[in-house]
């Protein structure tokens, strides 16, 4: 009797763990997203009590939306949720065909939305919105997976900025291979844009998995990857400073003292850093600098306040020169044409809302006859966009 009753016991515990699990895991044994073999995709949700659910993502074809960016509002392309339909309480909505591509979506539930799917557990955060997100290979997105490829490293290293008075953080990816060799690697400085931080390259850019198939395929040459945090009011992304688990704002955020010079100004620090610590090449052939919308200022700017610096440079989605300022960022467009470069790449999308901005520059550097190349694509301001320029832009380096 002993014997059954510990047993008795023991099957109690199995199945109340596995209840438990269930119920971490989301309730009951879905598949969502489900990806089928002609590209259709199919979500679930399961929510018998509610009363409408939706799903929203960017495999949906937007419309013109007016939103506030930073401060401003703006007209942007931004998809609209769909109905989901509902059977014994579990919601579905099959997508038609997709191309290749990296896909982020969430759910709407009466009316709250950025609801996550309990049966996909990988997140991503954009800016202060986190989306699961899915892959659907046989094309682009190949280069956003994962193969059977030699993998670099992704480190977060902290550096010292005497220039604004505190330590700040970092990510740094370095080629498979560094550790254990002895060689002097060309460094790529890739920066977000508005909203971003130092993660954001990594997660939402998939910089790591791009530059390792790159590389492994033979189309790019072994680099090293810094991608710094753009907010000089910023030590690092939220949660990895005693700031704590701050929301981020898309211009700026924690913490709120008053940072003591620009990103621009401090950026010399970055690259003290990285060349005391790292073996990299010294020197302005060994040197690009690339960034996104915010980040494709930075470049700019950078490029021609450190003319030497920098042999590479491109400008993602963003538009040319601003405010006040402009007699004097021609006349350092002009030093930075007379002393030379070796590429100066320019790519936008032709919906995107800074696309006007980014044909006047180019007509301001046809004036001066400052070289450069254009790369114009489909589509807005949107991460799709972004990986592919990365995925240009890096074979043409070093």
């Amino acid at each position: 009797m002993r014997k059954i009753i510990i047993s008795l016991s023991l099957l109690v515990a199995v199945c109340f763990g596995a209840s438990a699990q269930q119920a971490l895991w989301g309730g009951q044994n879905i598949v969502s997203p489900e990806i089928k073999a002609d590209n259709t995709v199919t979500f679930r949700y399961v929510a018998p009590k509610a009363r409408t659910v939706q799903v929203s993502g960017d495999f949906i074809k937007p419309t013109k939306t007016k939103i506030n960016w930073g401060g401003r509002e703006i007209e942007m392309d931004v998809p609209v949720p769909v109905d989901m339909v509902e059977k014994d309480g579990i919601w579905e909505y099959t997508t038609e065909a997709l191309p290749s591509e990296l896909y982020s979506y969430s759910f709407v539930v009466d009316g709250t939305p950025n609801v996550k799917d309990p049966n996909n557990v990988y997140l991503i955060r954009d800016v202060a919105s986190v989306t699961n997100v899915f892959i659907i290979g046989g094309g682009q997105a190949d280069l956003y997976s994962v193969h059977d490829v030699p993998h670099g490293s992704v480190t977060r290293r902290w550096y010292s900025s005497p220039t604004l008075g505190y330590d700040r953080r970092i990510t740094i990816y370095t080629p498979a291979g560094y550790e254990t060799g002895k060689l002097k690697y060309p460094v790529l400085y890739l920066l977000h844009g508005a909203g971003g931080d130092e993660e954001a390259w990594i997660a939402l850019g998939r910089t790591a998995q791009i530059m390792d198939n790159l590389i492994a395929e033979g189309k790019a040459k072994p680099m090293i990857v810094v991608m710094t945090n753009g907010n000089p009011q910023q030590q690092a992304a939220p949660g990895e400073t005693q700031e704590g688990f701050y929301k981020p704002a898309m211009m700026g955020g924690a913490p709120a003292t008053q940072p003591k010079a620009t990103f621009v100004e401090a950026f010399p620090d970055v690259i003290a850093f990285v060349e005391s610590n790292y073996r990299v090449i010294k020197k302005k052939s060994g040197r690009a600098v690339a960034g996104l919308s915010m980040g494709g200022y930075h470049s700019q700017t950078l490029s021609m306040t450190y003319p030497n610096t920098f042999d590479y440079v491109g400008i993602f989605s963003a538009g040319g020169i601003r405010g006040d300022g402009q007699d004097e960022a021609v006349n350092l467009l002009k030093a930075q044409r007379d002393n030379g470069f070796k590429l100066y790449w320019i790519a936008c999308g032709n919906t995107d809302f800074l696309y006007q901005g980014v044909i006047d520059y180019m007509k301001k550097l046809d004036e001066i006859q400052f070289p450069y190349k254009y790369r114009e694509s489909d589509g807005g301001h949107i991460w799709r966009n972004w990986r592919v320029y990365l995925g240009e832009f890096v074979p043409m380096l070093f």
